[in-house]
């Protein structure tokens, strides 16, 4: 007996339940496509490092295993960046930046040309939370902290808005030291070059685990001084060098300083556009946490000795928000010595 059309439909309907079940929406999204990763500042850095390491390996544990490339977007402080990841990139989870760890802060002390809440991007995922660091060229025979109270000492910075700027004027203003700040680097790499040739005597700002990863060779040749830390704790191998709020003269100030400091819990962190469809942000995510424990991932940064202390996307999440909630007085004083004295 023939079976009946209704029953052919039921079968084939039967056979088919199998594929529906295994549709993926976010693997249908990622399969085939291409993830722009924007860098804020220029190659060669360690954000550009970071970024073309997590590039690399990434996308392997991203549904559809999407390709990834890189380009670097400087200007701005890190702002271009930021502001094309919240205002111009589709909100579809196939744009990611590595974000400046100031990014939070710009929007909360009225940084100008900012068109972006921090909060309101999707964080992915943390790579370090290390300090960041005020250093010292061995040229200027300032090796710690205390000579700067005494002798100026010249260091580089990208901007006025920028860590590598605020960090010194900071200090400065609350502690008594004697930076002096030359701004319009595009990046490190040409802040580093000008140490070489004696433009500048120190950089304002980089990261502990860039110096040891990029030039570990500076360090074991004591051409470079680290003079300050920048975190809410001591690095375990800096047990010496002070952290930044630690210079304060009153409580006021230290609250001042400890607000500048505590965006350091996301200092090389990945964001994708806010409105992102939750799926796909939980599945990036995933994905990055799943890299981290991926043994080529973790071959990788063991070569270029890029020290990896991760946290998750809803841990950098977190962090982003919290910028704000510190008391309006604190903010506002920050505010005040990032725009610097009344013209």
């Amino acid at each position: 007996m023939r079976p009946s059309f209704p029953c052919l439909v039921a079968a084939l309907l039967i056979a088919g339940l199998p594929a529906l079940v295994r549709a993926d929406p976010v693997e249908d999204f990622y399969k085939g496509r291409t993830i722009d990763m924007t860098v804020p500042g220029s190659a060669g850095g360690d954000y550009d490092l970071r970024a073309r390491m997590v590039a690399r390996r990434l996308g392997n544990h991203i549904p559809g295993k999407p390709a990834i490339v890189v380009r670097n977007m400087p200007g701005g402080i890190g702002i271009q960046a930021g502001n094309h990841l919240y205002n111009a990139a589709p909100r579809d989870g196939a744009t990611l930046t590595i974000v400046f760890q100031n990014m939070p802060v710009l929007p909360a002390i009225g940084t100008p040309g900012i068109q972006f809440d921090a909060r309101k991007f999707e964080w992915i995922g943390n790579t370090t939370d290390g300090p960041n660091v005020i250093n010292s060229w061995h040229t200027t025979g300032i090796t710690k902290i205390e000579d700067v109270f005494t002798k100026e000492l010249i260091v580089g910075a990208s901007g006025t808005g920028s860590a590598a700027y605020f960090y010194p004027a900071a200090l400065n203003a609350l502690a008594g030291t004697k930076f002096r700040i030359v701004g319009g680097y595009p990046g490190g790499n040409e802040i580093n070059l000008a140490m070489e040739k004696g433009e500048v005597g120190g950089r304002g700002s980089n990261s502990w685990a860039s110096w040891k990863s990029g030039h570990p060779q500076w360090l074991t040749e004591k051409k470079i001084s680290i003079l300050v830390q920048i975190a809410l704790k001591r690095a375990a191998d800096l047990p010496d060098v002070p952290l930044m709020f630690e210079l304060a003269k009153n409580d006021e100030d230290r609250q001042v300083l400890t607000f500048l400091s505590s965006d350091m819990g996301i200092a090389r962190a990945f964001a994708t556009t806010p409105g992102a469809p939750p799926e796909r942000v939980a599945a990036l995510r995933k994905a990055f946490q799943d890299m981290l424990r991926d043994p080529d991932f973790i071959a990788d940064t063991t070569k270029a000795q890029m020290e990896i202390s991760p946290s998750t996307g809803e841990e950098a999440q977190r962090i982003a928000a919290s910028m704000l909630d510190m008391p309006p007085v604190v903010i506002a004083r920050a505010r005040a010595l990032i725009e610097g004295p009344a013209k």
